[in-house]
């Protein structure tokens, strides 16, 4: 039997959902858990589930259903996160052997949802599903980082007020809450002063960050706050940008202070402003025009990343084709790509799924065939230039890491000849390129 303090957890999604992982695994270790690889070796099995769009769904349930059936007398399994915060009642029921079930707003509970179900007999799920306006600042100390080799994900805010037609996180995460900007920067001073150097800030919108405590242009003053509050860090990264709120002070910072990179995440979703109202989305593009033009404008070698969804319902080969144009056009460094999933219970609802799989496949593969192109040419542009690259690996005297263009596990990757430390910050000069990586050697 395996020792009683001990736990196994699977972290399924995003990055925001890793973070969160990551801090239960703090407060259960704090609390003297030790973590474990195999689950048979471990007496709590936890499973941090996503629940966003319906294969992300199924591939909980079925990490979920295989725990469950391998689970052994003693052993208690915990389904967490987002799935179960939407759908608690539904997800026991379809995997029976679930001990306890805790949602994503309230992660923090991790410890007394594991004392409960020790302390008491449960021949039905424990359900700690409690709506709390305190999530996101009830964090128990936990450090709101998820670290990977020398970058770590911030999580500066949590929840979302947008409301995208086709999406489920606000009825998951709940509006949106901003972290303290105290609490972020000694999180920055720790995180720097434990060796990263890549500093990724994340929300469900950081662009809306500071908007409930009163801040205007919040993301702005909190990323200047950053850099001068760490100037020794070497990168920081901002994702999960919204259209119609990347500021001129926030493009002034971004400018002003080197650490800050040239890397815009911005999902747009969509290019014919139609298929944007019917999403519920922004639908200006001549904001779009101009503000990517008056990026590019203030710094030099920006890399822009951008996800589009194909297959919206009513999306007409007409505003299909206008999104082709578009992306033909604006020639973004980066780009994902998602079939529309349909999501009962969002206001995309009455709208149905009428576009056909098989269109949605072939106008997916279309999108990406004239971006695959596009991300080429553009690599081919880098040859001869030398990039600074995180070194996050190597294998047979190749050193593989990332240049500022790349967010990690998203984009691409620079290969380089020479043996380089991990961790360590390298100059590359770049000698060939691929469709989405680059090549080069040691400088």
């Amino acid at each position: 039997m395996a020792p009683k303090k001990t736990f196994h957890l699977l972290s399924l999604g995003c990055a925001k959902n890793t973070v969160d992982s990551d801090s239960m695994a703090q407060l259960l270790m704090n609390d003297g858990y030790k973590p474990q690889s195999d689950p048979e070796n471990a007496s709590i099995l936890i499973v941090n589930t996503c629940g966003f769009i319906g294969p992300a769904k199924e591939e909980s349930l079925a990490a979920l259903r295989t725990l469950a059936e391998q689970k052994r007398p003693g052993q208690l399994l915990v389904a967490a996160g987002c799935l179960t915060q939407r759908y608690g009642v539904e997800v026991a029921r379809q995997v029976p052997g679930i001990d306890g079930i805790l949602g994503t707003r309230r992660w923090m509970d991790i410890l007394e949802v594991v004392q409960t179900l020790r302390a008491t007999p449960h021949p039905q799920p424990l359900y700690h599903l409690p709506e709390s306006p305190t999530v996101g600042a009830d964090e128990k100390n936990a450090l709101r980082a998820s670290l990977s080799g020398a970058s770590a994900y911030l999580k500066v805010a949590d929840g979302c007020r947008r409301p995208c037609a086709f999406c489920a996180i606000p009825l998951i995460k709940g509006t949106a809450v901003s972290r303290p900007v105290e609490t972020i920067l000694r999180e920055a001073r720790e995180l720097r002063e434990m060796g990263v150097r890549e500093l990724i800030l994340i929300a469900q919108d950081t662009t809306d960050y500071g908007s409930d405590l009163g801040m205007k242009d919040g993301l702005a003053s909190l990323l200047e706050a950053l850099a001068k509050e760490t100037p020794a860090q070497d990168w920081i990264r901002v994702m999960y940008s919204y259209p119609g709120y990347v500021t001129d002070r926030m493009i002034e910072v971004m400018a002003t202070f080197s650490q800050i990179l040239p890397y815009l995440d911005i999902p747009l979703q969509h290019a014919h402003p139609e298929t944007l109202r019917r999403m519920k989305r922004p639908s200006n593009m001549d904001w779009v025009h101009k503000t990517l033009a008056k990026m590019r404008a203030a710094l030099p070698g920006l890399a822009i990343r951008t996800t589009f969804i194909v297959g919206y319902p009513g999306e007409t080969e007409e505003e299909f084709t206008a999104l082709l144009r578009f992306v033909e056009e604006t020639r973004f460094d980066r780009v994902g790509a998602f079939q529309f999933s349909f999501e009962p219970g969002t206001s995309s609802e009455p709208l149905g799924d009428p576009v056909p799989a098989e269109v949605k496949q072939e106008r997916w593969e279309r999108l990406m065939a004239l971006q695959q192109n596009i991300s080429l040419q553009i690599n081919q542009s880098f040859v001869g230039k030398t990039l600074d690259v995180l070194v996050e690996g190597t294998d047979k005297g190749i050193s593989i890491g990332r240049s500022y263009r790349d967010a990690p596990e998203i984009d691409g990757l620079v290969l380089a000849q020479g043996k380089a430390k991990i961790g360590e910050m390298v100059k590359v000069k770049i000698t060939g390129a691929m469709d989405y990586d680059l090549s080069g050697v040691l400088g």
